[in-house]
């Protein structure tokens, strides 16, 4: 790629991103899942389940934050799809073609936009965690780790659905089935239990399900990972020599980057082909 089509990317890319950015302020849903849902999640998930956990509810609503962040990226990331498939619906995927733009700009500036989306979820989500007694307690700059590495997963995700919303072309059929993969994929995880408490083939799936090593990544860095007590009453470093770990989770952020990379490697590729056999129609 020259530099020029380079500067034309970028350029069109960040045109298509405000255009979708623009769109959340007149969309109620868009909005509502922007502002409104992530604060509900934090406060429902902290006092409800939380009330599980008696003897140190406060353990666990630390314990439970980054399960909340890494489960609500991601299905985050879905409105990639769900918008991508609305486009496509509508005709405005056939505008874009009669345009003097990149042809990859759509995709990038779709992605980036649902990227700068979840930053924003996150910030709400960790302004209202704040509020009810989450802490940040390794510094600012494991804490930017942690939330790099959400985002980047993430990021991942979202070119996913932008293949699976151009496949399918209909928002419903795309929100259906991404919520039949992904809440069990983020419910057999650690997100809000402990994974050395289910069962043995779920304790296995769990401890190579990549939402699991995002999560646990995000909690280590958070310093939360001993928020909740074990049987014992322990809250410290004390108890991991107890903990049986899968190798995935012991290298949880390396883990973790290799699914971005293989994610990215796999269906930014398929995606930029199926968008360009779909405007070729």
């Amino acid at each position: 790629m020259t530099t020029v089509s380079a500067a034309h990317l970028v350029g069109d890319a960040a045109t298509v991103a405000k255009r979708n950015l623009i769109k959340i302020k007149r969309v109620p849903d868009l909005l509502v899942f922007t502002t409104m849902q992530p604060i509900m999640f934090v406060l429902l998930f902290g006092f409800v389940f939380g009330s599980l956990a008696p003897a140190d509810p406060q353990g666990y609503r630390e314990f439970m934050m980054a399960g909340i962040f890494a489960q609500t990226i991601i299905f985050g990331a879905t409105i990639t799809g769900s918008g991508m498939a609305e486009d496509m619906q509508k005709g405005i995927i056939d505008r874009f073609r009669t345009l003097p733009m990149h042809p990859g700009s759509v995709l990038f500036g779709r992605t980036i936009s649902d990227l700068l989306n979840n930053l924003i979820v996150l910030v709400v989500m960790s302004l209202t965690g704040l509020v009810i007694g989450w802490r940040i307690r390794e510094g600012f700059v494991k804490a930017l780790v942690a939330y790099g590495l959400l985002l980047l997963f993430a990021y991942a995700f979202s070119w996913v659905m932008a293949f699976v919303g151009l496949k399918v072309r209909t928002p419903e059929i795309v929100n259906n089935a991404a919520f039949i993969v992904i809440f069990p994929l983020t419910f057999i995880a650690n997100t809000f239990v402990p994974a050395e408490n289910m069962p043995a083939v779920l304790k296995t799936l769990a401890g190579w399900n990549p939402v699991s090593t995002i999560t646990h990544a995000a909690r280590e860095n958070f310093g939360n990972l001993f928020a909740l007590p074990d049987a014992k009453g322990r809250t410290d470093a004390a108890r991991l020599g107890e903990i049986e770990y899968t190798w995935a989770l012991k290298h949880a952020e390396l883990y973790t980057l290799g699914w971005v990379v293989l994610l990215l490697a796999i269906f930014v590729p398929l995606s930029t082909a199926a968008y360009k056999k779909a405007v070729a129609r």
